[in-house]
Order: structure tokens, then sequence, then C-alpha cells
């Protein structure tokens, strides 16, 4: 027998692009999973929004306390005007908030934005906070998405998205292995913000520049490439290991940009499978970006494989929706083989809607 979900799925990445809000609909019969993108659209932050959310790092704790309530409320509004110009009739929202603090090492991960606030603006079910079960139970909290790329996109070998970090997902040895490969847009739209862009759009300023050597060779020989997986990546890294080699005074922008992205493409394709028939799904921002996608393919044995545009921008946001079916479902939506926690786990808090 089928059973049928709607779901909105909510996704905001450290790249600060806005909200991604996408409509799903799944249908689940005998363990098999089969999905749609019915709607979906990314709401731009506005500038306060960005430099709020960029700031909250370095806040104190009432800060953060009532900036997680606010964007919890603002997320709700979001929800609730795109149900209405959809027509849509979800059962339950997913969100995963925007990561403020993850350090899994220390115990602790936060992403604001409160699903009290959301199920009370929208009247719907909410489920959030999918990371603090698998970090308590001494996991990294990430990735989590390896559970959807099993369920739904099972027919690659390899799964691959570059947000604001890349990372990857793949099975072998009837596991899935998954982890954080390194950063990516977070290093790109910096350095496009210093020549006034929001990112480097089809990466023609990093085509127009020059790799320098001699920090090519210094950022891929940090440690982290070397550390075997389970492992994650967070903002505080890079602030500590990647910024501090970078220098936007002594070298051109466009060369900084073709430096972090031949960066990016020697990191991606090192972990893909070295098969010429094996095939990767490649998703998020960084799909869109040709210069990046081109020196993948170029420094790559299997096939590269770049879907459709709802895939690209929305294949995250998907599979949170994914995660919190999942969770009402009281079924498993983190996998202790990628996250090293003690146990699989059913993550996630549930904010009841009105209709109880």
């Amino acid at each position: 027998m089928k059973t049928y979900y709607e779901a909105l799925g909510l996704m905001s990445g450290t790249s600060l692009d806005g909200l991604d809000v996408a409509l799903c609909r799944f249908e689940v019969e005998n363990g098999q999973w089969a999905y749609s993108i019915a709607a979906a659209e990314t709401i731009s932050y506005s500038e306060s929004w960005t430099q709020l959310l960029s700031s909250l790092p370095q806040a104190g704790a009432l800060e953060i306390s009532l900036a997680h309530h606010d964007y919890g409320k603002w997320m709700g509004q979001v929800c609730r005007d795109f149900i209405a110009r959809h027509k849509a009739r979800p059962s339950l929202i997913a969100s995963h908030g925007h990561t403020i603090f993850h350090r899994p090492e220390k115990g602790t991960t936060l992403q604001i934005g409160s699903g009290a606030a959301i199920a009370a603006e929208t009247g719907l079910t909410t489920v959030c906070d999918f990371r603090s079960l698998d970090v308590a139970l001494h996991g990294q909290g990430a990735p989590l998405v390896p559970v959807g790329d099993r369920l739904l996109f099972g027919s690659y070998n390899a799964c691959v998205n570059i947000g604001g970090f890349a990372n990857i997902s793949f099975e072998s040895d009837n596991r899935r292995h998954a982890f954080d490969i390194g950063p990516a847009n977070i290093l790109l739209n910096r350095l496009a913000a210093l020549l006034g862009k929001p990112y480097d759009e089809s990466g023609s300023f990093a085509g127009s520049g020059k790799v320098i050597p001699s920090l090519l060779a210094r950022l891929n020989h940090l440690d982290y490439y070397s550390q075997p997986a389970p492992k994650s990546l967070g903002r505080e890294w890079v602030e500590k290991h990647v910024l501090p080699l970078i220098d936007p005074e002594s070298n051109k922008i466009a060369d900084l940009l073709a430096t972090i992205t031949e960066h990016v493409a020697v990191q991606i394709s090192q972990v893909l499978p070295a098969n010429n028939q094996a095939t990767a799904l490649l998703t998020g921002g960084g799909a869109h970006n040709r210069y990046l996608t081109d020196r993948i393919k170029a420094l790559s044995s299997c096939q590269i494989v770049i879907p459709d545009k709802l895939t690209i921008d929305f294949k995250e946001a998907l599979i949170f929706a994914l995660l919190g079916v999942l969770r009402i479902r009281g079924e498993v939506n983190c996998l202790a083989e990628v996250t090293g926690a003690v146990r699989d786990n059913c993550g996630g808090a549930v904010y009841q809607g009105a209709k109880l």
C-alpha cells in the first residue's frame, strides 16, 4: 500500500544566498520512495537579515535568543505566503534552520529559527533541530543528507553537493559513506564580494585569473584532507585554518578565485569514484559555476551528471522535507555510519500544528 506525504522543506546554507523553500511530494511503498518537487523558490535575505545572520557567531546569548525567535517567525511568514501563492496543502514543515555554531567535538551545534514560531505562524506541524540528537550521541551531527541520497538518489554512485561547503555521499561495502570534502562557496562568495558581486557567476572571474601555485599547495596540504571520515566542517574551521592563508591585499582577486576554484575542484575530484563507468551527481550553487564544473570534469575519471535546475538548487531542501517525514514516521533519518554517532537515530524536535 502506498502512503503519500506533502511537506515543505526549508534550507539556509552558509553562503547566505537566502532561504530555500521547496514543496515536496513523496510516496512510499515497501520501503521504496519516489518524490517530486511541486514548487520551489529561494527567498533572498534582506540586507538587515544578512548582516544579522553574519554577526550572530560573535553575539551574546540574549541577542542570539531573540534572533532565534524572530528568524523563526519570519520563516513562518514566508511559508504562509508561499503556501497561499501556490495553493499548497502540506501536512508538515521541515526546517534545517541557519547554522550559527557547529562544534560537535564540544558537544554543541546550533541552528537558529524557532520551530515553535514556525508552527505558530503556519498552524502546521514543524520539525527542526535535526542535528542535536546525533551530536548528543557523540556524532558529528553531519552530514544529514546521505539518508536522502540513499532513498531518493541511489541510482548514482556518488552525490556531491557544492554549497558553502562541498560534501559527498556514496555507497560502498553495503554502507553509506559521507563527509564534508572542504570549503567551497563560503570562500568563493567572500572573494566575489570584494569585487562587488554576490558570487562569481559561471566562474568568469576565476577563469580570467591565474592559479597561485604556492597558495594552492598550502591549501591542498591542510591537515583536514588527510583525516579519516567521519568528519565535518564549519565556519570556525575556515576562519582558523583557511582565511589566514588568503591575502587579498597582496594578490589579485581573480587570481585568488582561480586558486580557490582549482582547490575545490582538486579536492572533489580526489574523492570521486575512479571509474569511467561510475556516475556522480553534482548539485548545489556550485553546480552553476561552469568554470568549476569544467575543472572537476577535467580532473575526474567518472561521469559527472549535472541535473535540472530544480534539483541543483533545491535538493537539500527536498531531503530535509524527507527527513521531516521520516521523523514523523519514527524512522531513522541520521546514519551513525556517516556521523560517527554511537547508533542510528531519528532526530528532530517536533512542534505540533494547530490541529491536535
